[in-house]
């Protein structure tokens, strides 16, 4: 251990010091355990501090330190996500003190109680959360309560509201923009890069924010992020919207609804994913982005996220009553999730995909394809100039003409063009069938873990190529699918992973689930 030794600061102040460790959406400050200020106020590890200078405040949990090659008894330290918030440099002499607890902890623990929350106390919530107010610890307790006591639709629309009015809101200034979203669940799902470059050439005003994976092996982002810049400032994303009608970018720097990008840092790992909480977080993000019109994709199968009709319909009607409240105007369509879309589950892969769908290729994914195209009819319908039903056909006529393509490459240029070149994982594995039969069922989740474990999306070219869907007709020994790892703890853990559940079953063909679709 480091020699321990004091160091002279002015009283009542510390130095800063940035410490370069990611904390991932949270404040985090470093006191040594000899600071004389420390001792003094009687910190303790895990407690809430606010940090002040020039003005500027920020909150933050405190670590506590025992090692001076860390920080000194005259430093302060602060994690990457705090001192980016903080906004000073090293070395200026910073103020520490006790943060005040969130008064909103007391609506919370109503809610862990099973009592209904007003507007008031979502909107005092929520700008708590916002002002980094909340510990993970206290927003897990919100989370898990709303979630488990279950919120009314009202309740839904208060949650929305607040999370809406904390954050950016763009305006585009026109009557229609257009936007879709699934709800996710489903690997290979990239319909949105599709959607948004045919929908741009129709003319449609389309820009699209959208999340990185946090427990998916791929998000929108990931996989845009193979082709182009996916980190625009708002200005730069403004341009390119103005100008060419649609972006296909990373909303983590817009700041929309920036609770929300805090809750799902928590939520995700955690497995919460309760319908309110979802309806919300959707909705706010998409208000925030300038939206109008907005098409929600709610892909229903055994293994994806709404496994049974009766949920969709319900999570429809909580989609379509919030939406009406804070003015959207709102279309559901209900897809088949039975089984991951297109061939490829990861960025590269999925890429891939997204490409030879675009180039008109003989070896594209056809599902990819269709449900592209239905989805892009449906928001393109959203043109009174369009007349219902009509929507599919010019889908398909702009994507089989080269313009969607076009369009792509034009907001790849726009947003600037990939220049890191990332290729397929080297270690790769085939998972053969074990008997002759039929592809009767495919697990989602299951592939969805495999391709994690193998790396994706961290590693952007690792992921599960797969060769057969359901239906399929399989000889014993012929191969299902392939993985691709780039490091070899990950592709062991891969390996395992399927010697436990491969994620496919070959049975009958009758055997085959029923698909729920409706367009």
């Amino acid at each position: 251990m480091a020699k321990k030794t004091k160091s002279k600061v002015v009283k009542g102040t510390l130095k800063l010091r940035r410490l370069g460790i990611d904390t991932y959406r949270e404040n985090v400050a470093y006191l040594h355990r000899e600071c004389e200020i420390y001792r003094a106020e009687g910190f303790q590890a895990l407690s809430k501090v606010e940090i002040c200078a020039d003005g500027r405040r920020i909150l933050a949990v405190l670590n506590v330190v025992d090692d001076d090659n860390i920080v000194t008894p005259a430093d302060l330290g602060l994690s990457e996500e705090a001192f980016a918030k903080l906004g000073l440099d090293e070395d200026q002499l910073v103020s520490i003190e006790h943060a005040e607890p969130p008064e909103s902890m007391n609506a919370v623990r109503r809610k862990i109680g099973g009592d209904r929350l007003s507007q008031e106390d979502y909107h005092d919530i929520i700008g708590d959360i916002t002002d980094r107010r909340y510990s993970k610890t206290e927003i897990a307790a919100f989370l898990v309560a709303s979630g488990q006591t279950d919120m009314d639709r009202d309740e839904v629309f208060f949650l929305t509201r607040a999370m809406l009015e904390v954050g950016e809101q763009l305006d585009w200034n026109e009557s229609l923009v257009a936007d879709k979203h699934c709800i996710g669940g489903i690997p290979g799902n990239r319909t949105s890069m599709l959607v948004v470059p045919i929908v741009a050439a129709h003319g449609m005003l389309i820009p699209k924010t959208s999340s990185r994976a946090i427990t998916s092996p791929a998000g929108t982002a990931d996989t845009m992020e193979i082709l182009a810049n996916v980190e625009l400032d708002i200005k730069s994303l403004h341009d390119i919207v103005r100008k060419h009608r649609a972006c296909l970018a990373w909303g983590g720097t817009a700041q929309l609804s920036p609770a929300d990008d805090i809750m799902i840092a928590v939520e995700r790992p955690l497995g919460i994913d309760s319908l309110g909480q979802m309806v919300a977080s959707i909705l706010s993000k998409k208000l925030s982005a300038g939206s109008t019109h907005l098409l929600i994709d709610i892909p229903v199968g055994p293994t994806a996220k709404v496994r049974h009709m009766g949920q969709a319909q319900r999570l429809r009607k909580l989609f379509e009553f919030v939406g009406d409240q804070i003015g959207i105007h709102l279309e559901v369509v209900i897809t088949d999730g039975r089984q991951p879309v297109g061939f490829g589950i990861g960025p590269v892969l999925e890429s891939r995909d997204v490409m030879q769908v675009l180039q008109n290729s003989p070896d594209m994914p056809n599902d990819l394809r269709q449900k592209s195209l239905r989805l892009a009819g449906r928001v393109l319908e959203f043109d009174p100039d369009v007349r219902g039903g009509n929507g599919y056909a010019i889908a398909r006529d702009i994507l089989d003409s080269g313009r969607a393509l076009e369009m792509m490459n034009t907001l790849i240029r726009a947003q600037g063009a990939q220049n890191e070149k990332f290729d397929l994982g080297q270690l790769k594995h085939e998972l053969v069938s074990p008997a002759d039969g039929v592809v009767v069922d495919i697990d989602n989740l299951q592939l969805a873990r495999i391709a994690r474990f193998a790396g994706a999306p961290m590693d952007k070219g690792a992921g599960v190529d797969l060769f057969k869907k359901l239906g399929d007709r399989v000889e014993q020994g012929e191969p299902l699918y392939r993985i691709h790892a780039q490091y070899r703890a990950d592709f062991n853990f891969a390996l395992s992973l399927c010697e436990q559940n491969n994620g496919y079953l070959i049975g009958e063909g009758n055997q085959i689930p029923r698909a729920f679709v409706e367009f």
